[in-house]
Order: C-alpha cells, then structure tokens, then sequence
C-alpha cells in the first residue's frame, strides 16, 4: 500500500468500519480489496447504507466472500433491488488468497473486514485483516488505554 492509496482512503467520503473488529481482534495483516456488487448496492453504499458489524471472510474454492455483510436496499430501487445480506465476492490476487489460506489454518487466526471506502475513481473496496483473537484481559487493556488517550486530551485541551 502506498502513500497515494492512504491519502485516497482518508479523503474518501464513505468510511464504514467495523468498530467492534479492533476491540475484538488483533490485527496481523491487512489487505485492500474490491468487491463485487451490483448497480443498486453501490448506491446504498454511496448513501452509507451498509454495516460490517458480524461480517468475516471465508475462501470457497480459491475465492474470497465477505458473509454477513448488510448493505440496505436501495430506496429508489426497482424490482431489481438487491438482496441486503447476500455473499459478496471479494478481488484479490492468487497469491494473496493463498497467503490468506495457509494463514487460516493456524488455530485462532481469521479473515475479518474492517473497512469499507470508495476510492478515488468510485470503486468500492474493502479492508481486510488477518486477525487473531483477543482474550478478555486483551480487552480490558484496550479499554483502560482507549481510556488514558481520552484523559490526556482531555489534560491537553484544558491548558
């Protein structure tokens, strides 16, 4: 990932992330990739019509599907409307669906979304992770330091 990729997420007016995934997991790897959708999706997408919350990654058959992914239906939308919580295939390189597999088969390790943006010519891409489980004192850690960075702004702010 370069800089420009950076610099096109963090301008990008349709930021929908997966909240729960970093108070859940860590992170081992990330990796950005398009998805598949159809023409009323992108637009509910574009509405910020859509939720990563209990989503995860799964390969079937050497292909990537992000499942339990929501994205509401269109309002505008016709009889052609789509399906909110349908599979949707996930575009990455052989080589980075094989690294993905032969990481999954470590005991603990997941695929996860973590982020959904559109790109700079209008594409929507997602962020994955490669991610291992936290275990409940992991979490109360996160927490307490989620905690302190809120008190030294806080500090910052008063002076």
């Amino acid at each position: 990932m370069n800089k420009t990729d950076l610099e096109l997420r963090k301008k990008s007016p349709i930021q929908i992330r997966n909240k729960k995934a970093s108070f859940e997991y860590f992170f081992v790897d990330t990796y950005t990739a398009g998805i598949v959708l159809t023409g009323t999706e992108i637009k509910s997408i574009r509405a910020g019509k859509a939720s990563l919350v209990d989503s995860f990654c799964m390969i079937i058959n050497g292909e990537m599907w992000v499942k339990g992914m929501s994205i509401s239906p269109y309002f505008y939308g016709s009889y052609n409307n789509h399906e909110s919580k349908r599979d949707r295939k996930l575009l990455l390189t052989k080589k980075e669906i094989r690294k993905l597999q032969e990481a999954t088969k470590q005991v603990g390790l997941t695929i996860i979304p973590t982020l959904l943006f559109i790109d700079g010519h209008g594409r929507a891409k997602m962020d994955i992770a490669l991610a291992r489980g936290k275990k409940e004192y992991d979490k109360r850690q996160t927490l307490k330091e989620k905690e302190d960075r809120r008190e030294m702004d806080r500090a910052i702010k008063h002076f």
